[in-house]
C-alpha cells in the first residue's frame, strides 16, 4: 500500500501515523538481530518502516534484503532510500526493478553523500545530478506504481545557505512528481513549525512527515548532530550537560523530549505521520509510542499468509529488546543490529583548503608523527580517524601517548585501566549512580611493516596481551586463538541490573573498523592534488602500515599496557 494512502487514511481517522527508520547493519549477526527485531516492532504496527541506502549503492543488496524481509516476513510495509550520487542508470534501473520485484511501492527519492574519498561530488555519465531528476525518470519508467518521497531540510541544507533558494529546490522536486516530504533530524521545533508554515506558503501542500531521532547516548547525539549541522535549543544543551554522565539518564530524557515533539507538532501543524530514527534500536521508540497513548491495544501479530522464519538469535528472548540499548560505536557488540551505529564511517571530507589548514602539508612521516602529537596533547581539535577532541579520562595517560606515539605508533582510540571508579567519578563514571566501572587499558593504532615484527614480538613477551593486526591488502594477525571471542574491555555493575559491558573488542568489529580506517586514509589524501608528495606520503602510508588493536587483560596494573608496547 502507498504511504500517501496509509497518510490520508491516518489524517481521515484523525489518528497519528508512526514509523520507524532502520539502517542496513554491518554484519550477518547484526542482520539476524535486527530481523528479530523488527518481528517484535511489528507487534507495535508502524505503518511502514523505512531502510536507508548507502552512498553510491554501497549497501544496495542490504537494503534491498531488509526491506523484503520487512515486507514478506514481518507484513510491514516497506519504503527503501534510493540515492543517485555516483549511480549509473543500470544501477537505478536493476535497483527499481528489483524492489518492485520485492512488493515494495515507496521509494524515498534522495541525491545521496558522495562515497568516501571523493572530495567533490559529480554526477556519473548518464547518471543523475539532482534528486529531483530522480524523481522524474522514476515518474517516467514506472508512471504511478511507486509512491515517491523526498527529503526536506527544516534548517536548510548544508550545501544551500540560502534557505529561500532551498525551499524553491523543494519544490521542484515536489512538481517532479513526489507524493510526501520526510525531513531531516530537528530538535528545534519552532524552526520546524516556520519551515512547514514556509512550504504551503509557496505552494507545497503534499505531506510532511518529521524525522524524530530520540537520543542515544550522548556522544552518539553530538556527533549525529555536529555531522548534519543541526541547531539543538539552549534548553535542550544545557539539560544535557547535567546529564551526560549518565547513559541511562540521556536515553530517558531523549524519550521524554522526542515524546514532547511530537506532541507540539500535533497540535500545532496538523501533521498526520511522524518517522521514528531508530538506529537499529528498539526500546526507545516503544516507549514514546505509550507516552503518545497511541501502542495499539492488541499487540499479536497475525502470521497467516505469510513466511515463517525462525532467526538465529543470540540473547534471552526475556532481553532481546534492551541487551544492546547503549551501543558504543567501532568499539559495540557486532551482533547488534545497532553496531557501529552507523555513524563512525560518516564523517564528511574536508575541502582541499580545510585540510590544509587544519593539518597542513606533510610530506614525511615525522610531520604526521607531529600531527598525532598534538594531538594527544590538545593542540588539535581533530584528525581524520577522531572527529572531536580526547575525552577527559585520556588526560590521565597523556604522556605515555605522546611517548607511544613519538615511537612511531600513531593512536586513534585508546583508554586507561579503571579498576571499580564510582559510576559518578568525574573522570571515568558512567552509568546509573551507586555503581563501579572498569576497564581494561587498550590501544589502537597505526604501525609501518617496518616496525611492526619487532612491535608483535614484544606484546606476545606479556601473557596478558591480547592484539589483533590488520593491514590494507586484507593481512591478518591475531594471539587470539577463538575467532568468535569477545573481549569485554568496558564494564559496569550498578544497583539490580545485570552487568552492562558496552565496549568489546572483537575480531569481526575489528575488521569492519579497519575498512573504515584505510578509507579514511584514502579521503584524506585526496583532498591533495593526486601528484602532490602529501598525497603520495599518504598514499604511501595506507598502503604499508598496518592497524593494531592491543588489549592488556590485567586491569590492576596501569601501566602494563604501555610497559609491553614500547622497547
Amino acid at each position: 500500500m502507498k504511504i500517501s494512502e496509509k497518510l490520508k487514511r491516518a489524517n481521515d481517522e484523525n489518528r497519528l501515523s508512526y514509523s520507524f527508520e532502520f539502517f542496513p547493519p554491518k554484519t550477518e549477526a547484526g542482520v539476524a538481530n535486527l530481523f528479530d527485531r523488527m518481528g517484535r516492532m511489528a507487534r507495535l504496527e508502524p505503518d511502514f518502516i523505512a531502510c536507508t541506502w548507502g552512498a553510491g549503492g554501497s549497501t544496495s543488496d542490504r537494503t534491498l534484503e531488509v526491506c523484503s524481509t520487512a515486507q514478506s516476513v514481518h507484513g510491514l510495509e516497506t519504503l527503501m532510500h534510493l540515492t543517485c550520487t555516483n549511480m549509473e542508470k543500470e544501477k537505478i534501473d536493476r535497483a527499481l526493478k528489483d524492489a518492485k520485484d520485492a512488493g515494495i511501492q515507496n521509494i524515498l527519492a534522495l541525491r545521496g553523500d558522495a562515497p568516501r574519498g571523493q572530495e567533490y561530488w559529480t554526477p556519473c555519465d548518464d547518471g543523475f545530478t539532482h534528486a529531483s531528476d530522480l524523481v522524474s525518470y522514476i515518474r517516467k519508467e514506472y508512471g504511478d506504481y511507486f509512491c515517491i518521497g523526498v527529503a526536506g531540510y527544516p534548517e536548510g541544507h548544508m550545501d544551500t545557505p540560502d534557505k529561500a533558494q532551498d525551499l524553491q529546490y523543494l519544490k521542484a522536486k515536489v512538481d517532479c512528481g513526489a507524493d510526501f516530504i520526510m525531513t531531516q533530524l530537528f530538535y528545534d521545533v519552532d524552526t520546524f513549525k516556520a519551515w512547514v508554515k514556509s512550504c504551503r506558503a509557496i505552494g507545497i501542500h503534499v505531506p510532511i512527515i518529521p524525522s524524530i531521532m530520540p537520543i542515544p547516548t550522548f556522544q552518539s547525539f553530538r556527533r549525529i548532530i555536529n555531522l548534519c549541522g543541526i541547531n539543538v535549543p539552549k534548553a535542550v544543551s544545557d539539560t544535557l550537560d547535567e546529564i551526560k554522565g549518565d547513559d541511562q539518564r540521556v536515553k530517558d530524557y531523549g524519550v521524554e523530549l522526542a515524546a514532547d515533539m511530537i506532541r507540539q507538532i500535533r497540535e500545532s501543524c496538523g501533521i498526520s505521520g511522524i518517522h521514528i530514527s531508530t538506529l537499529n534500536l528498539e526500546r526507545s521508540a516503544k516507549l514514546i509510542l505509550e507516552k503518545l497513548d497511541v501502542l495499539p491495544k492488541q499487540t499479536a501479530v497475525s502470521t497467516e499468509g505469510r513466511k515463517t522464519v525462525t532467526w538465529a538469535t543470540l540473547r534471552d528472548p526475556a532481553h532481546a529488546e534492551n541487551w544492546d540499548e547503549f551501543p558504543n560505536g567501532r568499539y559495540g557488540d557486532a551482533r547488534s543490529p545497532a553496531f557501529g551505529e552507523n555513524t563512525y564511517g560518516a564523517s564528511q571530507p574536508l575541502a582541499t583548503s580545510q585540510a590544509a589548514a587544519k593539518w597542513g602539508h606533510p610530506t614525511a612521516a615525522e610531520d604526521i608523527t607531529t600531527l598525532f602529537e598534538k594531538y594527544i596533547l590538545g593542540q588539535l581539535d581533530s584528525l581524520p580517524w577522531c572527529e572531536e577532541p580526547l575525552q577527559t579520562e585520556t588526560d590521565t595517560i597523556q604522556q605515555q601517548l605522546k611517548q607511544v606515539n613519538r615511537a612511531g605508533y600513531w593512536t586513534v582510540g585508546s583508554q586507561p585501566a579503571v579498576n571499580g571508579a564510582s559510576s559518578q567519578d568525574g573522570i571515568y563514571g558512567w552509568g546509573p549512580e551507586g555503581g563501579y566501572v572498569y576497564q581494561k587499558a587498550f590501544l589502537e593504532c597505526f604501525v609501518s611493516d617496518k616496525q611492526l615484527p619487532g612491535f608483535l614480538d614484544r606484546l606476545r613477551a606479556d601473557p596478558f596481551v591480547t592484539f589483533y593486526a590488520a593491514n590494507r591488502q586484507g593481512d591478518f594477525i591475531t594471539n587470539v586463538a577463538d575467532d568468535e571471542a569477545q573481549n569485554a574491555v568496558t564494564w559496569g555493575v550498578f544497583p539490580g541490573k545485570e552487568i552492562v559491558q558496552p565496549t568489546i573488542i572483537e575480531r569481526v568489529s575489528f575488521e569492519s573498523w579497519k575498512e573504515e580506517a584505510y578509507a579514511l586514509w584514502t579521503e584524506w589524501e585526496q583532498q591533495y592534488a593526486p601528484d602532490s608528495k602529501t598525497a603520495q606520503l599518504l598514499r604511501d602510508i595506507g598502503e604499508r602500515y598496518w592497524l593494531v588493536n592491543v588489549v592488556h587483560n590485567d586491569y590492576q596494573q596501569p601501566n602494563s599496557l604501555f610497559e609491553a608496547m614500547l622497547p
